[in-house]
């Protein structure tokens, strides 16, 4: 084995390192998909209630990447990994999803909705340090400063939470962090199947609730409404929810949850776009705030020589 001499001139310190393109891509689809779907669960809960919306969204999307992966070839999930699909997904889908759409439902503000959901990257990071996945100070520096951005884009919302819709709305955020932390160490699937029996266990969960809280199917759905069904199984489900996974499974919970920051941002340009709502520059300035600290969390370290 050749060993270095000692005043040998090191290498020149390495750039920094981007993420692999497979995962710009899902943070791509999580950034901007579900900086979408605020709206299309909005459209589509002027009729559905938050819990069936829930079921018929995961149990449809879930049961097609599961049929697909079986015709694939891939192995049906064992008992332990049912169990691991089961805890996670219902945590993640129906407290974290199905909370924000009762929070929706009661006509929560924007605002205050996204404000408060932003919160998911810190309950996560909290929640991992006690099972290992403590932050490092530079990502917990880009948190709390992306966290920061988001609380001045929506300063001037209204910061009333209170009833149920409020209720709902603190705790969607934590439970889809806990269901997060537990998905990167419970016994489960990888890849597609993954994806697809946390959402069949998610919708089940759903189902149940829906069951018991006695909410009622529409009797009569628009194109419109459906439309936003469907874009939420394509495109919130089937390929946001997947690239959320694909996060879970190779980058550490700081740049998985990074989303919830930029999901704010996506829905003010919509907005701008689509609806006419004014950018003013103290929303820019947010929003380069916002920006600044999710730079920081993705881009990673120098490589010591």
């Amino acid at each position: 084995m050749t060993v270095p001499l000692v005043d040998q001139p090191s290498e020149a310190p390495a750039a920094a390192k981007l993420p692999s393109l497979a995962v710009v891509l899902a943070l791509l689809a999580v950034y901007v998909i579900w900086g979408s779907t605020y709206l299309g669960m909005r459209v589509a809960l002027e009729t559905f209630s938050p819990f069936w919306l829930g079921a018929a969204r995961f149990l449809l999307a879930g049961g097609l990447l599961v049929a697909f992966e079986r015709l694939r070839g891939a192995p049906w999930p064992d008992s332990r990994q049912w169990a691991g699909a089961a805890v996670s997904g219902s945590l993640m889908l129906s407290l974290g999803n199905g909370l924000v759409g009762v929070a929706q439902k009661t006509s929560i503000d924007s605002g205050v909705a996204a404000t408060v959901v932003a919160t998911m990257p810190m309950w996560m990071a909290l929640m991992g340090a006690f099972v290992g996945d403590r932050p490092t100070r530079r990502e917990a520096f880009g948190l709390v400063l992306a966290f920061l951005g988001v609380a001045v884009l929506h300063a001037g919302g209204s910061l009333n939470l209170g009833g149920v819709g409020g209720l709902a709305l603190i705790g969607a955020p934590i439970g889809w962090a806990l269901g997060s932390v537990i998905s990167r160490r419970a016994p489960m699937p990888r890849g597609l199947m993954g994806s697809g029996v946390q959402m069949l266990a998610g919708g089940l969960t759903m189902l149940g609730v829906a069951l018991v809280t006695g909410e009622s199917l529409p009797h009569e759905v628009d194109a419109r409404v459906l439309s936003a069904v469907g874009y939420l199984v394509v495109f919130g489900s089937l390929l946001g929810f997947t690239a959320y996974r694909h996060l879970l499974e190779h980058t550490r919970p700081a740049l998985a949850s990074s989303y919830a920051y930029v999901n704010p941002v996506v829905a003010l340009v919509l907005g701008a776009v689509l609806a006419g709502e004014p950018l003013s520059s103290g929303r820019l300035f947010a929003c380069a705030i916002i920006v600044a600290g999710v730079v920081v969390v993705v881009r990673r370290p120098r490589a010591r020589a």
